[in-house]
Order: structure tokens, then C-alpha cells, then sequence
């Protein structure tokens, strides 16, 4: 994934986040930060996963966008349990994630829950 574009290369992206994170026994929150052609400038895993919980700061990760000049974001986490179905507080966080970086000209693409076997996308599912 690193080093192409992202966006043109959506199933990759997918593809890529399943077999890094779908059968994980923790949650996981990774940021995919990405520069104004949509190349993939760093993936970066936020510390501190549980079985069922990772803190996730929205400052820190606008901040490190800021600090990687990117443009913007895809945002990608798992749910250890397989059900790839977001909770209350992952859609706040995510609308805190998103408002932060559309003030400073960032977008993100979309936010990503990793089951075990499937997906749920943010954007598809008229969430962001």
C-alpha cells in the first residue's frame, strides 16, 4: 500500500486493513495519512488497545497530520468481536475527527471497522 494511491485503490486499502487487523485480539485504531494525490505518507497505529476499547484523541491525530503536511485521512479500527457494527462513541469521535480536520483543510475519506470477516465503511454507510 505505501508509496501508491489510495483512493484509486480502495479494495487494496481493504485488503490491507483485513489482513492487518481483522484477527487481532485487541482493538486497534490506525490512521492512514495521506497527501494531496492520495499517496499513503505514513500508517500509524494509536496505542493502548483493550478487548473491547482503545482511547483515541482527536487532537493527537490532527496534530500529526499537521506535523506530516497530509491532506487527509482514513481512519480504520477493529472490533475483535466481528461485528464490524459502529458504536455510539466511534461515530462521535469520528464526527470530532472530521470537524478538527475540515477547520484546518483536511478531509477524511472515511473511517473503517474491521470485523472478522467483513467491513463497514463510514462514508457507504451515510455516516460521514
Amino acid at each position: 500500500v505505501m508509496q501508491r494511491p489510495v483512493i484509486s485503490g480502495w479494495d487494496a486499502v481493504v485488503d490491507y486493513c483485513h489482513t492487518v487487523m481483522a484477527h487481532r485480539e485487541v482493538e486497534q485504531f490506525r490512521v492512514l495519512y495521506l497527501d494531496r494525490k492520495n499517496v499513503l505518507i505514513a500508517d500509524e497505529e494509536q496505542p493502548g488497545g483493550t478487548v473491547d476499547h482503545v482511547t483515541v484523541y482527536p487532537r493527537e491525530i490532527v496534530k500529526r497530520a499537521l506535523e506530516l503536511n497530509a491532506s487527509s485521512l482514513i481512519l480504520v479500527h477493529n472490533h475483535p468481536s466481528g461485528d464490524p457494527t459502529p458504536s455510539a462513541a466511534d461515530i462521535a469521535m469520528t464526527r470530532q475527527i472530521a470537524e478538527a480536520a475540515q477547520t484546518l483543510g483536511m478531509t477524511v475519506h472515511d473511517h473503517l471497522v474491521i470485523g472478522k470477516s467483513r467491513e463497514q465503511s463510514f462514508r457507504a454507510s451515510g455516516l460521514l
